[in-house]
């Protein structure tokens, strides 16, 4: 049942025994009452007692004291980590660097704040840029960077990455903007990679930023959705290009030698054919020299020998042969090589070579043949 039911009024829990309403609890008094019990806890003297309460006091705040001292003697300890940098702070203002490992720092004192010094950082941008002539490109890249110096990348400026953003979008349109488009494109874009580094590093050095730049990586390139068929048609035909002066120079360098090999072949067998003429003309002089005297001492039989010699090496050459008839001025002409020919076919004999006319010659039955062929080769050597 409620205490304050309807017609009921004597369950009135803040009326005491003798029916005067004395309201709520004071809160002051609450409080007393529970520091006195706690007093008697921890040893003092029971409540009512105001000598008790001193002692309680002194003893309980030096014990809050000494866990306070702990708590703040043991939250100072921190690590930092092996690829961080810690930059102290002492009551907001910077007071030095801390390698890495356990330390220990006066909480509320000092503050320390871990940078990572050895990570490799992304940042990307890209955007629609206008080139020099004028035209519209797409263009992507990427810039890798590391902190080297702690201290400025917190307090150089307001935020270092931001500003490392700002630089490299600035960067990358001053070099986009006196760049032409097929440049971009296609075979500018080492160039223009490299052009965005060397600028980003400049612009970034008057800042102190305490970063380094690792690399600038050329993403991405194209122009507009609208005119991307005929810029791709424009590129593959500059590929094509590229792709048919590579083959003409790895032709030519093929070729180059050869030629080289056969004009520098020529150009020996010309020495060499020189040397030779050079060399028979000087034995011809050395063996006129030396017929010369003779010729001299004895003309008619140094000429009669000459033409003879130089008849040997006429009828040499040749497998016909003039005979002279009884000694007169008839000449009969011998086909001394269908003679031949008719006897290797038909004679089962030995056959012999001719020194006159280096031809098989029959022994036997076709004395007559022999006989003629002894009187060519008394008459090829002068004999009567």
């Amino acid at each position: 049942m409620a205490w304050n039911e309807p017609g009921k009024n004597d369950n009135d829990p803040w009326k005491n025994k003798g029916g005067r309403d004395q309201g709520p609890p004071d809160l002051d008094e609450l409080l007393k009452d529970l520091g006195n019990k706690f007093g008697g806890i921890f040893g003092g003297n029971k409540p009512g007692k105001s000598g008790g309460s001193n002692s309680f006091s002194s003893f309980g705040a030096g014990i809050v004291i000494a866990i306070a001292v702990v708590v703040w003697a043991v939250s100072g300890f921190y690590t930092i980590k092996e690829a961080e940098r810690g930059v102290v702070l002492q009551f907001g203002e910077f007071n030095g660097l801390v390698e890495p490992g356990i330390h220990w720092q006066p909480t509320f004192v000092q503050k320390v704040i871990p940078v990572d010094v050895q990570t490799t950082r992304n940042l990307p941008a890209s955007g629609f840029m206008l080139t020099q002539d004028e035209n519209v490109v797409r263009v992507e890249m990427q810039v890798q960077y590391r902190i080297v110096n702690a201290r400025n990348y917190l307090f150089s400026v307001t935020n270092a990455d931001e500003s490392l953003e700002h630089a490299f979008d600035s960067a990358i349109r001053y070099v986009v903007g006196h760049s032409e488009m097929d440049e971009v494109l296609t075979s500018g874009r080492e160039a223009v990679r490299q052009s965005v580094w060397a600028e980003l590093e400049k612009v970034i050095e008057a800042y102190s930023l305490g970063i380094i730049i690792s690399d600038v990586n050329f993403k991405d390139a194209r122009p507009p959705e609208q005119v991307k068929a005929a810029f791709d048609d424009a590129i593959a035909a500059k590929e094509d290009e590229e792709r048919f002066v590579l083959e003409a120079e790895a032709y030519a360098l093929s070729v180059e030698p050869e030629a080289r090999g056969r004009a520098k072949r020529m150009e020996q067998d010309a020495i060499a054919y020189k040397q030779q003429v050079v060399l028979a003309s000087e034995g011809e002089v050395a063996k006129f020299e030396k017929l010369l005297p003779e010729y001299k001492a004895a003309p008619e039989v140094t000429r009669q020998r000459l033409y003879i010699t130089t008849m040997e090496k006429v009828y040499s050459n040749t497998s016909k042969v003039m005979v002279d008839v009884d000694g007169g001025n008839n000449m009969m002409y011998l086909p001394l090589d269908k003679i031949m020919q008719q006897q290797q076919q038909t004679s089962p004999y030995k056959r012999e070579i001719n020194p006159l006319t280096q031809a098989p010659v029959q022994q036997g039955k076709n004395s007559s043949v022999n006989s003629l062929s002894g009187r060519a080769d008394r008459f090829s050597r002068g004999d009567n």
